[in-house]
């Protein structure tokens, strides 16, 4: 009896590929993370000193410089909160969008191999990024913990709100891989446009303020509705928006299956371009 082998482009494939190599997928995950602190003195302490020094620079500029606040709130730490948690948000993204024209344009030796999977390189640039947003979630409740006591049981929902955010990521981290291998200058356009990701989400700022014009193009950005949600229930106490959470798991989930596309049909040129 002929069994029927899942066409490479289809989402049966991608979870079927990323089940079977999770070993894989683990292993390199570790090695990455011993990797970018191995031979430091403080090794895997740098995951929490480095999200919490930006915060302490933002907050100095924007809360004591700029006397800038969050809503009726005149406290600068208050506005520190919140603050990180809209950063916890953005620095995820950044991380695996950034690292993501690097995946194969980069790494020669996996492209050559021909059993190896591809494709599960960006689950490792996410599950890496994933990491360093669990160890700065752990710093902002410690944070949260001195100033405040103990946070709502909302927070609870926070690795729901995650979970629909992950497969953007990955969506996007497969498309930029591919195509840097074509085109190098992405490398160099990403460092651009994700800075300006972070002025152009409500990071710093609160979604009322942004004039109305402004507001409908404010929420397609992919990062508003995660970090205003995740900010309902890691400060505000409330359940997040389950159906707003819904419909962008679906086009989440859309844009991760196309991305994987993308990459699976160039994946064929990558040798001769590499």
């Amino acid at each position: 009896m002929i069994q029927n082998t899942p066409s490479i482009y289809s989402p049966s494939f991608l979870l079927s590929s990323a089940i079977r190599n999770r070993g894989l997928i683990g292993q390199l995950i570790r090695q990455d993370i011993v990797g970018r602190y191995r031979g430091s003195i403080l090794g895997v302490f740098w995951a929490f000193l480095q999200p919490l020094f930006m915060l302490f620079i933002y907050t100095l500029v924007f809360g004591k410089f700029f006397q800038a606040r969050w809503g009726n709130s005149g406290s600068t730490w208050d506005f520190a909160l919140v603050l990180y948690s809209g950063l916890i948000i953005f620095n995820l993204f950044a991380e695996s969008v950034m690292r993501a024209p690097s995946l194969v344009a980069t790494n020669p030796n996996f492209v050559k191999k021909v059993i190896f999977p591809l494709e599960i390189l960006p689950f490792v640039s996410a599950g890496s990024a994933f990491f360093h947003t669990a160890v700065s979630i752990i710093a902002w409740l410690c944070f949260y913990l001195i100033l405040k006591g103990f946070p709502g049981v909302t927070i609870l929902y926070l690795p729901l709100i995650l979970t629909a955010f992950l497969p953007i990521i990955l969506g996007v981290s497969w498309f930029l891989a591919a195509a840097a291998v074509f085109f190098r200058d992405i490398s160099q356009m990403i460092g651009m446009i994700t800075q300006a990701f972070l002025f152009l989400s409500p990071v710093f700022y609160s979604l009322q303020i942004v004039p109305e014009p402004f507001n409908f193009i404010m929420k397609l950005n992919p990062l508003t509705i995660i970090i205003e949600q995740a900010r309902i229930v890691m400060l505000f106490g409330g359940k997040p928006d389950f159906a707003a959470i819904l419909v962008y798991l679906i086009i989440s989930t859309a844009i991760c299956w196309l991305g994987f596309v993308f990459f699976q049909r160039l994946r064929l040129y990558f040798a001769d371009a590499i």
